[in-house]
């Protein structure tokens, strides 16, 4: 996820192949714990470029992920970003599991 995917198309991070890989993973029994709880959650990113002051103007991207395996995600009970805590260009994740 992140908020401009057309303009970052094929920089580190975002590439075909990086993407294509992603994919096989969750495809090979693997679960994005936060998309699995929010699907249709949007504007949630746990990094922001220092730059043109995107953090502050909500210009990023969530490439902090918590993969469970597909037989363990009914045990997911909150999956959260944390965009509050400051002091770096990532922001903490979090999992709750039961």
């Amino acid at each position: 996820d992140l908020k401009n995917p057309k303009t970052n198309h094929n920089n580190a991070g975002f590439t075909d192949k990086e993407r294509a890989k992603f994919t096989a993973l969750m495809q090979s029994g693997f679960v994005d714990s936060f998309r699995y709880l929010y699907p249709d959650k949007r504007d949630c990113y746990s990094w922001w470029s220092y730059m043109a002051n995107s953090r502050a103007r909500n210009i990023g991207w969530r490439i902090d992920y918590f993969v469970v395996s597909e037989r363990f995600k009914h045990r997911i009970e909150e999956s959260s970003i944390l965009p509050e805590v400051t002091g770096s260009d990532h922001c903490p994740v979090m999992l709750e599991i039961r």
